[in-house]
């Protein structure tokens, strides 16, 4: 069994290097564990590769806040003879907001993994569960120290009981000393020795204890409390030694800062047992029972400690049966009768520390270690058996369901709102006619799918919208307030052409007569202003609307003028534009791109003009090239753009882009039948799934909306508009595609009636 470790490391102090050093060492006694070529990859705080000494086993550092480390840790384990990993997760280690940045590694690893949880939230926020969920999916099991932690993540992350393994946190395998160098130093001699370990942080409660102090001096002023530990590095980094400097002058204003000292020092699980086993008691104050794991306190136990602590829940089964003792959070005065009683009861202090080592005993490294080994030789066993597959391209059972409650709710009798607040709308924004035509588009699109009467309901409010928004010469304003106040005299080409492409597809493909007639005649007014149109977006949104209008009235010859001059103008600016490899029709990427390639297939489509056609294909090609790296979409993103010749700006991706590229893709096999283009469709869908860089899903399942981008290191938690209608676009015309797709197969979901 070789073995990858992913976690901090020592010589860095923090407790998760000390567990995962601990790990190693335990494994390492098993026979069937290969150290020679197991390693470590360790975690880095700083971009600094020098910060840390780490000894002989790390082979990889990867630094906190650069995602491509992780990417290219993935790979340096998968070319490597590594039969399994282990991966140490705590939110604060991992780079990205709440640590997405593992997601990067898991997604590109292909060795087994399983994955200890060293914290389970109660209450967590859209992006931890979603990290947890991840993670939780990708490995062989997820590995957590208590029982409220399996109750969670089966309750709250919907975690199944089968993906989790539940194994205590292990101690080390140390007995009490004969000679104890602690229990005879000069801090600890003639003293009754309370003591608490651990990097010092407001949230560890010890002055609490403090507090209780002069009550217990008062009766045994022989009392000593010791706190051992340096303070947290990021308390230091942001507010210095505060948090200790305040406690000492507590315990002056209180008359006990005799009975007070502070040992500030990382120890060795030598010493640190040393002095468990020196001292009367020891105590965890913690302020709040959100801790669902404490090292400190396993190893109180391990060491046979008499425990005094607050009821977190680590606590709370850990001292169970007689194990330790408890007291109520931030209560100084039950904590002084505790404490009291236990100094004047011999015989009770002795039968905790006696349970105390008992239970102890089965929490030592190597027997934690050997059921750490069992539950990986089946991760390995697991992943060897052959994986299901399944013929179609797009599953679309592993799709969601198509739900338009978040689209109702932003839907007034006004129209849509162009923003939200998360899921919330957000009414100061007003609306826009750009919204209202993807909406309509949208609700065509669903009836044509099922003939889905929400759908149908929607589409006179976003009719009225566009007719209310158009001026008498037939142009279209974009926005307009709240209180349906005219915001702009003229909208933009984009605006005006996705209005056109929404009227356009409505002529085609309306739900009964009155729509269609209603839409021709807004149609109809516009025309006069394509003459006018100077941009390629405006342009290529146009042409795709005409293209629908003349899938309905193909003898329109005005109209086919019209289409074959807008198609002509893209043809000109991508024959000034390309250049060698550059096979564009810009000398730069911006936005919504793909939607020029896609107006060309429409414009072939409805003309039979070849040139289109291939000039489309050509630049479908380059799009190609640069937009799918480690197999999922990585779209043009804002920050940039990408210039002549140069790189794709990956950030911030929004969700547009990948609207138009699910379009053109689907575009594309429909002409072609080429099943390729139908992968790249459905990967460019999966991205709103969490295929993406971050491996995080932009579609909220929760309230059906889509977030609004993709950032560097988190997602825009806003569900407006725009990003949900694209996310919805997206969802139909794959379940279009897919049709076409399990008509051409065999399938064994058609043949279960799965899909019609």
């Amino acid at each position: 069994m070789k073995i990858a470790y992913i976690s901090t490391y020592p010589p860095r102090e923090c407790g998760l290097a000390t567990f995962n050093q601990n790990l190693v060492n335990a494994l390492s006694l098993n026979p069937s564990y290969e150290a020679g070529e197991s390693f470590v990859v360790a975690l880095n705080e700083s971009e600094n590769l020098d910060e840390h000494a780490y000894p002989s086993e790390v082979k990889f550092v990867i630094r906190q806040q650069n995602q491509q480390d992780y990417i290219e840790a993935a790979d340096f384990i998968n070319n490597s003879n590594i039969d399994t990993c282990i991966i140490e997760h705590e939110f604060g280690i991992y780079g990205g907001n709440s640590g997405v940045f593992l997601l990067s590694f898991i997604n590109r690893s292909k060795k087994p993994f399983i994955t200890v949880l060293h914290t389970v939230l109660k209450e967590p926020n859209f992006m931890q569960q979603t990290i947890i969920k991840e993670i939780a999916a990708k490995s062989s099991k997820v590995v957590v120290m208590s029982k409220k932690a399996v109750l969670f993540l089966t309750s709250i992350y919907q975690i199944p009981k089968a993906a989790i393994k539940l194994i205590e946190h292990g101690v080390p395998d140390l007995e009490p000393l004969i000679n104890n160098e602690i229990s005879q130093s000069e801090l600890f001699k003639g003293k009754k020795v309370l003591f608490t370990f651990g990097l010092i942080s407001r949230n560890k409660g010890l002055e609490t204890v403090i507090k209780a102090l002069p009550k217990i001096v008062e009766q045994h002023p022989d009392v000593l409390y010791v706190i051992l530990g340096n303070t947290h590095p990021g308390v230091v980094k942001h507010n210095g030694e505060e948090y200790r400097d305040s406690l000492k002058t507590l315990a002056r204003d209180l008359g006990v800062e005799k009975n007070i000292s502070f040992v500030n020092k990382f120890v060795s699980d030598d010493e640190l047992h040393q002095y468990l086993t020196a001292c009367y008691l020891y105590i965890t104050p913690y302020l709040n029972e959100a801790q669902i794991t404490s090292g400190t306190l396993s190893y109180a136990v391990g060491a046979g400690a008499a425990v005094v602590s607050t009821p977190y829940w680590h606590a709370q089964e850990l001292l169970a049966d007689e194990r330790g003792r408890l007291f109520d959070f931030k209560n100084d005065k039950q904590l002084a009768t505790i404490v009291n009683e236990l100094l004047n009861n011999q015989q009770k202090h002795l039968e905790l520390k006696e349970n105390a080592y008992q239970y102890g005993l089965n929490l030592r490294w190597p027997q934690i270690g050997n059921v750490y080994l069992d539950t990986l030789e089946q991760a390995v066993k697991s992943d060897r058996k052959p994986k299901r597959t399944i013929p179609p391209i797009i599953d679309v059972e592993r799709m969601p369901a198509l739900n338009l409650n978040h689209i109702s709710l932003l839907t007034d009798d006004t129209g849509i709102i162009q923003h939200a607040r998360f899921g919330i709308p957000n009414l100061k924004e007003g609306y826009c006619i750009d919204d209202n035509a993807r909406a309509l588009i949208m609700a065509l699109m669903a009836y044509e799918q099922d003939k889905n009467q929400k759908a149908v309901k929607l589409m006179p409010v976003y009719l009225s919208f566009i007719q209310y928004m158009q001026r008498e010469d037939g142009n279209f304003r974009n926005f307009l307030s709240f209180n349906r106040n005219y915001l702009d005299e003229v909208g933009s080409e984009d605006s005006f052409g996705r209005t056109i492409w929404s009227l356009g597809y409505l002529i085609c493909a309306a739900p009964n007569n009155s729509y269609r007639e209603f839409g021709r005649e807004l149609f109809s007014h516009s025309i006069m202003h394509f003459k006018d149109l100077k941009y390629l977006r405006g342009m290529a949104n146009t042409i795709i609307g005409l293209a629908h209008y003349l899938s309905a009235h193909p003898g329109d010859e005005l109209l086919v003028a019209e289409i074959n001059r807008l198609a002509n103008s893209l043809k000109d600016a991508y024959a000034k534009n390309k250049d060698g490899a550059w096979h564009w029709y810009e000398d730069i990427l911006t936005y919504d791109n793909a939607i020029l390639p896609l107006a060309l297939l429409h414009h072939s489509e409805a003309t039979g003009n070849v040139e289109s056609y291939n000039i489309a294909m050509e630049s479908i090609a380059f799009l190609n090239s640069f937009s799918f790296e480690n197999g999922y979409l990585n779209p043009v993103g804002n920050a940039g753009w990408m210039k002549k010749h140069g790189k794709n700006p990956i950030y911030d991706q929004q969700a547009i882009e990948t609207m138009a590229m699910v379009l053109l893709y689907a575009k594309t096999f429909e002409l072609t039948k080429d099943d390729q283009y139908l992968s790249f469709m459905h990967t460019s869908y999966e991205w709103f799934l969490g295929n993406n860089s971050l491996h995080i899903p932009l579609y909220d399942f929760e309230t059906n909306g889509c977030a609004d981008g993709l950032q560097f290191n988190s997602v825009n938690r806003n569900q407006g508009a725009e990003s949900t209608l694209a996310y919805f676009i997206s969802h139909l015309a794959v379940l279009k595609a897919a049709e076409s797709e399990y008509q051409t197969l065999s399938s064994p979901l058609v043949e279960q009636g799965k899909v019609s």
